[in-house]
């Protein structure tokens, strides 16, 4: 309840900052993630998995603006091959996707025309429900998650090309609390400015 409240905070917020920015722009962007699940049940390697959706600029001033997106994010993951002795009826080693609709919401920073920096939170809503991991059905994964991330951004013109590392802070091991599972990892994106 509390993550969903503070969405909805961030959103009306955001919507009410258009009002007071000097520049608006929408655009449209694609790329790559590089994720794992943390965790120690999970397997310790990174998996590309894909990212696509839309963005807003707000710029406040030529230096400092807010981008709230609206992404698709793919986490590709695989379970341990220990996984079934710290939960009995899992399965080992599996590969697995989560899918999620994400909403980070940055502060962009431009210590020049051609650079900006990006920091900010990132709501997630998990689209799909993989139950393959414990053999009685029950969802392995909770529904929401909650993310810190920190990026670059390169603006060649209306091109954006921009890499971020996304760190995981919400636990989104929805079996038991026997081990906390984390999403981490890279993203690389272009995109451009439509408006």
């Amino acid at each position: 309840m509390k993550l969903k409240s503070l969405a909805l905070l961030t959103i009306a917020s955001t919507l009410t900052s258009i009002s007071f920015a000097q520049g608006f722009h929408i655009g449209a962007k694609a790329g790559a993630n590089i994720f794992k699940v943390d965790g120690t049940a999970m397997k310790d390697e990174f998996n590309f998995g894909y990212n696509l959706g839309a963005f807003a600029e707000l710029n406040f001033s030529e230096t400092v603006g807010i981008q709230p997106e609206v992404m698709w994010n793919q986490t590709n993951y695989r379970t341990g091959d220990h996984f079934g002795s710290i939960y009995p009826h899992g399965v080992d080693d599996v590969k697995g996707k989560l899918n999620y609709l994400s909403i980070p919401v940055l502060l962009n920073i431009s210590p020049a025309k051609f650079l900006t920096l990006q920091a900010g939170p990132q709501f997630g809503i998990l689209l799909n429900h993989d139950k393959t991991l414990v053999d009685n059905g029950q969802d392995a994964f909770k529904k929401g998650d909650f993310s810190m991330l920190g990026g670059v951004q390169l603006n060649i013109g209306s091109l954006k090309l921009g890499g971020r590392y996304v760190v995981g802070l919400a636990n989104i091991n929805d079996i038991d609390n026997k081990d906390k599972w984390k999403n981490q990892g890279f993203q690389v994106y272009l995109g451009t400015r439509i408006l």
